[in-house]
């Protein structure tokens, strides 16, 4: 029974650490482009559900980067997050640094045409998208 526990311990420990490294990965990665603010990023919210509600349908976008937009959609919509949300600032901050790193996941591979193909937004607000996801106009 001992070394269940010592097992037991260990992966905890092991968890942890993997949640903190996934955490600091996420935060540095955040840090690599200007971005716009949480606050506007929030304001843009509904419009950008949309475009990847849109992304994720489209037939002539590759497989991968579909898998990938649908992953995002699970993860947006699933409320266990790798950091809560009542956790000022950073509890949101999290899912604005994920989204932006698939949206420049999906621009890469998909190129920035098809954000501009499915924006439902306005002009403003999809260059605040396009910079977010680290293209420059």
């Amino acid at each position: 029974m001992d070394t269940v526990w010592k097992i037991a311990f260990g992966a905890g420990v092991g968890l942890a650490v993997v949640w903190l490294a996934l955490i600091a990965a996420l935060l540095l990665a955040g840090r690599r482009y200007e971005r716009p603010g949480l606050r506007e990023m929030l304001r843009l919210l509904p419009d950008l559900l949309r475009l990847l509600k849109r992304l994720a349908g489209d037939a002539d976008l590759p497989r991968g980067v579909r898998v990938r937009l649908w992953l995002l959609l699970l993860y947006l919509a699933v409320p266990i997050d790798l950091i809560p949300d009542f956790i000022p600032v950073i509890g949101y901050a999290d899912d604005a640094i994920i989204v932006a790193l698939a949206l420049r996941s999906v621009a890469r591979r998909a190129g920035p045409q098809a954000l501009h193909r499915h924006w439902p937004g306005t002009p403003a607000g999809l260059a605040a998208v396009l910079g977010a996801a680290g293209i420059r106009l």
